[in-house]
């Protein structure tokens, strides 16, 4: 097998802000799980709810799924909702803790406990995981690597959600090795990432005629995928194209040769690694102490894309 895994994050205990956590309602048949996400309809995040909601049946517990279409307010908005709905956990996905300051005032006055996916520890957040800093290294060092001091990147980046930051940083911090390496920055919008792929990649490409080292990379695999079809559009093959999070498409397209690499997130998993998480810190109550709990990724390149997809069939979605 050629897949190269990256190693676990280790624990980060900071200290937990409420009191004692609802013990009763993790056993109680109308537990309610709420699950707010940024793009509930985006592969990544389907993905985790998907997870999510199996090991949540599994415990007898109800799932609320609200999306909150890429905006911190309806976020906010969400996780209030659930408290006056009096959900027993409540899970944000992606959105920076940061970001959710109204929302978890709110749970921690009611003390109901919030795990976060790509959202960080912090404002009293039992548990994280889905971080997105460790995903882009692999990626961002093969593209570097590429492009060498001579060539020019296109960055799809987007701002609203954590995950997406902590790859520009870490973006930012691999191509500052690398000097002479000319970056355009272009952010996407939620909903909206597909076409905004494909528009500022067709405009970039227009300054950028074949001849030179060319890559874009997409702080998640969908802008990418949306940069690949102005690529083809254009019947342009001398641009290298480099993903993260390694959704059905995305493997597939490296299959075909469209994407240079990816790094495939089991997001399915994580999200049954955080529901559990959250029935721990619950019967845990007071004696908790918060903590990353993150699930190691996959790189996916086109000289390791036929054993991934023997080992992860389900990946091609089918």
């Amino acid at each position: 097998m050629r897949t190269h895994r990256l190693l676990l994050l280790a624990a980060v205990v900071v200290p937990v802000l409420w009191g004692q956590l609802p013990h009763a309602q993790a056993q109680s048949p109308k537990f309610l799980l709420g699950l707010v996400s940024i793009s509930a309809n985006e592969a990544n995040n389907a993905r985790f709810i998907r997870g999510a909601q199996k090991e949540a049946a599994a415990k007898g517990w109800t799932v609320s799924v609200i999306d909150a279409a890429g905006s911190a307010d309806q976020a906010n908005a969400a996780i209030q909702n659930l408290v006056q709905r009096k959900a027993g956990a409540i899970i944000d996905l992606v959105f920076p803790a940061t970001s959710l300051g109204a929302g978890l005032a709110a749970a921690r006055a009611a003390n109901i406990p919030v795990a976060t996916w790509g959202g960080g520890l912090g404002n009293g957040i039992v548990a994280t995981n889905g971080s997105g800093g460790p995903l882009a290294i692999p990626i961002i060092t093969a593209a570097a690597a590429y492009l060498g001091p001579n060539g020019s990147l296109l960055a799809l980046t987007y701002h609203t959600g954590e995950v997406c930051r902590q790859r520009e940083e870490v973006m930012d911090g691999i191509l500052a090795k690398t000097p002479g390496i000319k970056v355009t920055k272009n952010e996407v919008r939620i909903p909206g990432y597909f076409q905004d792929g494909a528009q500022y990649a067709t405009a970039w490409l227009a300054a950028h005629p074949a001849g030179g080292k060319l890559a874009i990379w997409g702080c998640w695999d969908d802008p990418a995928i949306g940069a690949i079809s102005a690529l083809r559009q254009q019947m342009r093959t001398d641009v290298k194209v480099y993903g993260e999070n390694g959704n059905a498409q995305a493997i597939a397209a490296i299959q075909k040769g469209f994407m240079e690499a990816t790094a495939w997130q089991n997001s399915e998993q994580e999200g049954v690694t955080l529901v559990d998480t959250v029935a721990d810190a619950i019967a845990a109550g007071k004696s908790w102490q918060p903590k990353a709990v993150e699930v190691p990724p996959v790189v996916v390149t086109s000289a390791t894309v036929a054993d991934f997809i023997k080992e992860h069939p389900d990946a091609l979605g089918k």
